[in-house]
């Protein structure tokens, strides 16, 4: 797994893979092997040893701003996974008009705006059941709904054309 983690501040690409025994990690930081053993505590405490030194690390993720406590320090971080969506919504195209396309089958439960409204970036545009499960698809931009494709109780494969955001 490869992330983009910024760590008080200073940007680093981390990747991290299992090796054997469990609990060992090949780890390569801005691409140089670092060696480590790793074990959760419990849930947010993790025993780590690298290079022959024993940390304990509390990870405070609840909060708006989290961080990272070992012994007294208490150390800013963010980690950006290039896979996420959260990590594409950043790289959104936005210039031009923008298609909404079905990323699964599924049946349209309901439009949330009408032909030529505005919407903001991340707003809901739609929403798709599939599986049992309601997805929200949301604007990928601040823009101004120049079509809809759809209409609520229409079946949609993969691919399709739900809406344009301009």
């Amino acid at each position: 797994m490869k992330v983009n983690l910024e760590i008080d501040g200073q940007a680093r690409q981390v990747e991290i893979d299992p090796a054997d025994p469990p609990g060992q990690w090949r780890i390569r930081v801005d691409g140089e092997p670092v060696e480590a053993d790793a074990h959760f505590v419990r849930p947010g405490i993790l025993s780590l040893l690298i290079r022959g030194q024993s940390y304990r690390i509390v990870l405070d993720a609840d909060t708006s701003d989290p961080a990272l406590h070992i012994g007294s320090h208490r150390i800013p971080y963010r980690i950006d996974d290039p896979r996420s969506l959260r990590s594409r919504r950043g790289q959104a195209r936005t210039d031009g008009p923008v298609t909404l396309k079905a990323s699964m089958p599924g049946r349209v439960v309901r439009i949330s705006v009408e032909k030529g409204e505005a919407v903001a970036v991340h707003q809901g545009v739609l929403v798709v059941e599939a599986m049992k499960m309601q997805n929200e698809i949301k604007s990928p931009k601040d823009g101004r709904v120049v079509e809809i494709r759809v209409a609520p109780g229409d079946t949609v494969a993969v691919g399709d054309i739900l809406a344009i955001i301009e």
